[in-house]
Formats: structure tokens, C-alpha cells, sequence
């Protein structure tokens, strides 16, 4: 096992991970610009990152390192008053941008949510509301959450949060199981005002633990389970040095970023480039209960909490089991200072089962080879939900993400009547329907940057000259011309797929070399088109989007997410419905779950799963894995071969 004691001080590329210098030199260049005041906190310090045109012709010689520019987002607790700055470490230069508020604000501060339970608990309205309760306000917490953008009056141009109350009987008591429900603060942060009090009716408190870590909750612990041990005696196949990754016939990049988190980067497969950049850039938790006092409940845990700042010091033998590298994480503070994530991301290699396999009635060859994937990935707390991100590398070049929820479900009264939009888990709690709806910035060169994308759909042959008796099928590929008809369902029933192709390439059999996007069959959002919600994440309502490469076209729903009106993201992208085929494209992938809960996600959730695969198709010209050697692992009882 292997890990940074020590963060590197320079970034080991010209696209790797902000180091604690540059986080300290953006904020030293910032303050003497005089940008800073003692009430500015920093919402967001980032890579600003290069053109890609410009990276790769710096990888090939053809040009200059690009400048290490980063991007501060900052955010006056006084005032309001918020900026987007680009800093050029280099030439030391600082440009300020205005954030026009009615396109959307900055993302919510850890510091602003203590301010908001702060207020509340001396806020006369809201104490008297839940004295009325018989609640004691000083066993309550607060649970501010971004409010989302409504029209409502009063509203405009605010700067604010909702916030619902749920009761902690002791220190260690997990609040989720005492919803104060039927009550909701609207908070001004700014001025520290009470917009708005939404007390429409009074439910009884839920009363049973969700205490999930307590033995009389849990249970006494289960026997008979015998450890498990992963052991590589020889150590990992991969190499790494800083953060770019040699493993088998791979190699890549890695880096990670406060509100994306982990970063893939310049993945390619004997030399040959696959993806440029990967990851998961917006995600998405619309609630469906329209009680007047939760109608609103749309968190996107990238674009308003910057998820990536909430990532969890993975531990060995907990949260990674094996030979394990692990990556510290280093990010800036709200005061603009770095802190690191010790083991933010873990990687190991995993046994994946039957590679290949063949026991021939002819020649009496009996082979097999077995499948071994490269494991990269991250554990973020978003509030009640736990989520892991795992990208997986396959030795046949295969890549897949694999999105984990687990943690606690939110909860609600259940109302005595019954609801047709909550499930009942426990005496008098429920836990309303909702949706994890996440999108994938799969920036593609598959084979350089010519490619194009064409859907392809299994089509029945009717029964005819060509096929008298019936049987025959056949596909459809239909080439995704230009941004106008990039806008893509997945189909089930046809197995749609999309390949992803260069158009300059073939293999020997005259194909084009191919990487093909496989969707799970899920609901996108199922909100009213006419709501909020489907207008501020319009990339929620199909699987895929295929737009031209943009440098500035980095999330799907915009750079500023938080009470947005819908107007940037990915849609506006490709307004310009400029031509696809043949050009340097990126692939939007929506993905998620659609989760009405059950009895057994209370009071913690088994891990539910929801991703995506990017298989070769004709990219070789033939199995790229026959040479992969038969296993000679010493506790098989003969060989493989």
C-alpha cells in the first residue's frame, strides 16, 4: 500500500490537481488586486482550464505549455456581492467577471448554513412554531437546503435558503427520524431575514431511533462471517507517478476538483486515445411530494454544494479492500487556504471473473483467461446521502462508471390519511419519492478528434421476398449530423446504442474504429416539463446530449446552478446547432434511479447502483486479450491452462 504523506508543490501536469502553492498564490494574488475583503469567503478555487487544441499541441510538441490559470468564485457574507475570477499564476495577472444574479448565483457556503440555523434559533416566528408543536427549540436542528427558483414574490434577487427542523433527542441521536414536517423557514442569508413561514399543519414527531449505529437498533452483530483478504504478494500491476496512471495496455491521468471531484484525463489504450476527459459534472435529486412545504426539494449536489469539498478520507480495509494506492486531495478552504483530503481517492485492481473461455468438442483446447479490472474512485457526504464514484479500466478496454448511493433516505411525517408520494417505513415517518438523475461530461477521441456519433437500433425485417420465413433482423445506424438532432432517448425495446466513431480510421476490415455508449434503461426526470425543476435541468429530461467541444462548456446546467432560471447549460450549448460529424465532440450522458423507497433503506440504505459502459466496438481487429496469461495464483488447486 502506497500514499502522498505529502502533497507534490507543483502540479505534475499541465491539467493536474490544484498543489497547496497555487491555492496560496491565488489568494495572494487576489488580496493584493484588492478583490478581498475581511467578509469575502471563497465558494470555489479551481483549474481554469487551457483549450484542449492547446494541451494537445503542447503534448506533441507543437506549442507552448499552456498557463496555469485557476478560477476563484467568491462570495461578500456582507454584502452579497459575489465575483468570478481567473488568475494566471504565471504572468500573476487577476480578471474579474460579474455573475449576472438572475441567470443564478454562486454555490452555498458551509459557513452560510451556519449563519441560517444561527438566525433560526432566535427567530421569534420560527421558535413560536415549534413551541406550538410542544417542541423545545433547543432540541431541534436546522436543515437549510438551496432553495431552488420559484418566482415566488419577495424572492427576487435574494440571496436564501429553506429550511426544515428535525429534533436530536441526544448528541449522538441521528436527527433524520424526527422530522419536523409541515413547517419551512424561507431565509434570506444575506440580511438575515424570514421571507417567508410555511406552517400549513401539524404532524406528530416520529419517535422511533434511526440510530443504525446503535446495537439496540442493529442488532447483535451477525456470525459466521469468515474475513476476506485481497493479497497481491508480487504488488499492483500499475505504476503511478504523480498522477498519471500506466496500467496493462492503459494509460491516464487523474485530478480532482472540488466541484467535479475525481477527473479522468487523456485515457488511452496502446497509445491509441480514447477520452480526453471524463466525469461526472452535475447531478440532480428532484423530490416528487408537492406538499406546500417541500414542493421545492431539488438539490444539485455539484452545481449548488460543490460535492467534491465533502469527500471522505477512505480507510483501508473499511472503504477499500486489496493493494491499494491512495491520492490525497488538496482544496481550498472558504477562506481561501488549502486543506487536504488525506486518501480522497482510492485505486486497486479487482478480480472480475471469466475474461474469456473455450473448451473446443473438436481439437479438445480448454482455455480460460480471467477478466482483472483498474479501480479509481471517491466517496462524497452530500447531507443525508453518501455517494461513490467508480470508474473501472478493463483489461479488453472497456470503461465503465458505477455510481454507489447509500447513507439515509429524507425523511417526512407520514401523514395519517396515507400518501400517494411517500412510502411508509416507520411508525408515523416516510420517505418521499424522488430521483438521483446524474450527467456525464464524456469529452471523446476516440482515435484523435474526427468523431461523429451514429445511434444504432435493432430493426425487425418484415416477412417478405428477402425473408420468407421470418426470422431475420437486422440494425439501423443513423449518423448525428449536427447539434440540432443531438438530443437523444435511450429505447429499450430497439437496445439503443450510440458509437461513438472516428471518421478518418477503420480498422483492417474497413470499419470505423468505435467506442459504443451503453445506457441503462432508466425514467429521466419525471417532473411536469412546465416545472422549475425541468427548466433549470433541462439535461435531465434525455439520456444524451452530443455537442461541438466548447472550452467554456464545462456542466450540463450551467456555471452558476444555484436559484438558476434555466437559461446556460447544455441546451443553450448547442443552440448554435453547429455540425457534429467528423468533429471534436463531447457526449452528455444522463443516468440515475428513479427511488421509491422501501422498508429495508431505513434508517441506512443498502447501496443501490446506477452507471454507464463505453465498450470497443471494431476500435481492434480482433480480441486485444488473447495474450493475456492463464492465472498461476498459488492457492488454485491446478492451473488454468
Amino acid at each position: 500500500m502506497t500514499t502522498f504523506d505529502t502533497p507534490p508543490t507543483t502540479a505534475t501536469s499541465v491539467l493536474g490537481s490544484l498543489t497547496a502553492d497555487e491555492i496560496r498564490t491565488t489568494r495572494s494574488l487576489l488580496a493584493d488586486a484588492g478583490a478581498l475583503t475581511a467578509t469575502t469567503r471563497f465558494v470555489y478555487v479551481g483549474l481554469d482550464e487551457p483549450d484542449k487544441a492547446d494541451v494537445l499541441a503542447f503534448r506533441s510538441g507543437e506549442g507552448p505549455a499552456p498557463a496555469r490559470v485557476t478560477r476563484a468564485l467568491l462570495l461578500d457574507l456582507a454584502t452579497g456581492d459575489t465575483s468570478d475570477a481567473l488568475v494566471d499564476l504565471d504572468a500573476g495577472n487577476v480578471t474579474a467577471r460579474t455573475i449576472d444574479a438572475a441567470v443564478g448565483q454562486v454555490p452555498i457556503l458551509d459557513e452560510e448554513f451556519e449563519i441560517v440555523g444561527e438566525f433560526l434559533s432566535t427567530e421569534p416566528r420560527w421558535i413560536a412554531a415549534l413551541q406550538a408543536r410542544g417542541i423545545d427549540p433547543a432540541t431541534t436542528v436546522a436543515v437549510p437546503l438551496s432553495a431552488g427558483s420559484y418566482d415566488l414574490p419577495g424572492e427576487e434577487g435574494r440571496r436564501m435558503v429553506r429550511s426544515f427542523a428535525f429534533v436530536m433527542d441526544h448528541p449522538k441521536d441521528h436527527p433524520w427520524a424526527h422530522p419536523v414536517d409541515g413547517l419551512c423557514a424561507y431565509v434570506d442569508i444575506i440580511n438575515r431575514e424570514l421571507i417567508d413561514l410555511i406552517d400549513y399543519r401539524m404532524y406528530d414527531v416520529p419517535l422511533e431511533s434511526g440510530n443504525f449505529d446503535d446495537p439496540a437498533v442493529a442488532g447483535p452483530p451477525l456470525e459466521g462471517l469468515k474475513p476476506i483478504e485481497i493479497t497481491q504478494p508480487e504488488g499492483p500491476s500499475f505504476t503511478v507517478d504523480g498522477e498519471h496512471i500506466t496500467w496493462a495496455n492503459w494509460e491516464l491521468d487523474i485530478s480532482f476538483d472540488a466541484r467535479e471531484g475525481l477527473i479522468l484525463r487523456q485515457l488511452s489504450y496502446l497509445d491509441r486515445p480514447v477520452m480526453y476527459r471524463g466525469s461526472i459534472n452535475e447531478m440532480v435529486v428532484p423530490y416528487g411530494d408537492p406538499s406546500p412545504n417541500r414542493f421545492w426539494q431539488n438539490y444539485f449536489d455539484t452545481g449548488e454544494y460543490v460535492y467534491g469539498r465533502y469527500a471522505n478520507s477512505l480507510k483501508l480495509g473499511c472503504d477499500c479492500l486489496g493493494e491499494i494506492h491512495y491520492f490525497d486531495a488538496v482544496l481550498a478552504d472558504e477562506q481561501g487556504s488549502p486543506r487536504v483530503i488525506e486518501n480522497a481517492i482510492c485505486m486497486h485492481e479487482e478480480d472480475y471473473g471469466t475474461l474469456w473461455k473455450h473448451s473446443d468438442i473438436f481439437t479438445g483446447s480448454s482455455e480460460v483467461r480471467r477478466q482483472r479490472r483498474l479501480v479509481i474512485s471517491f466517496f462524497t457526504t452530500v447531507g443525508n446521502y453518501d455517494y461513490g464514484f467508480y470508474w473501472y479500466l478493463y483489461l479488453d478496454g472497456t470503461i465503465e462508471l458505477e455510481a454507489k448511493l447509500t447513507g439515509v433516505a429524507f425523511t417526512a411525517a407520514y401523514p395519517p390519511e396515507g400518501s400517494d408520494y411517500q412510502s411508509h417505513v416507520a411508525p408515523g415517518l416516510g420517505l418521499p419519492y424522488h430521483q438521483h438523475l446524474f450527467n456525464a461530461r464524456l469529452d471523446m477521441t476516440v482515435d484523435g478528434l474526427a468523431n461523429a456519433v451514429d445511434e444504432i437500433d435493432a430493426v425487425t425485417v418484415p416477412v417478405g421476398d428477402d425473408n420468407p420465413w421470418g426470422n431475420a433482423f437486422t440494425l439501423s445506424s443513423t449518423r448525428i449530423a449536427s447539434e440540432r438532432d443531438g438530443v437523444r432517448r435511450a429505447n429499450a425495446e430497439v437496445g439503443r446504442t450510440w458509437h461513438i466513431v472516428n471518421t478518418e480510421k477503420t480498422n483492417r476490415m474497413g470499419a470505423p474504429t468505435a467506442y459504443a455508449l451503453h445506457a441503462q434503461q432508466s425514467p429521466t426526470l419525471l417532473a411536469d416539463p412546465s416545472s422549475s425543476i425541468s427548466r433549470r435541468a433541462p439535461f435531465t429530461t434525455n439520456q444524451v446530449w452530443v455537442s461541438r467541444y466548447g472550452v467554456d462548456e464545462r456542466y450540463a446546467a450551467g456555471d452558476f446552478v444555484n436559484m438558476s432560471d434555466g437559461s446556460s447549460g447544455v441546451s443553450g450549448y448547442m443552440a448554435a446547432d453547429r455540425p457534429l460529424d467528423g468533429e471534436d465532440i463531447v457526449v452528455w450522458h444522463t443516468f440515475g434511479l428513479t427511488h421509491f423507497p422501501r422498508s429495508e433503506d431505513w434508517p441506512v440504505m443498502p447501496t443501490d447502483y446506477a452507471g454507464f459502459t463505453l465498450k470497443p466496438y471494431n476500435f481492434f481487429d480482433a480480441n486485444p486479450v488473447m495474450n493475456v496469461p492463464a492465472s498461476t495464483a498459488k492457492h488454485c488447486d491446478h492451473g488454468c491452462s
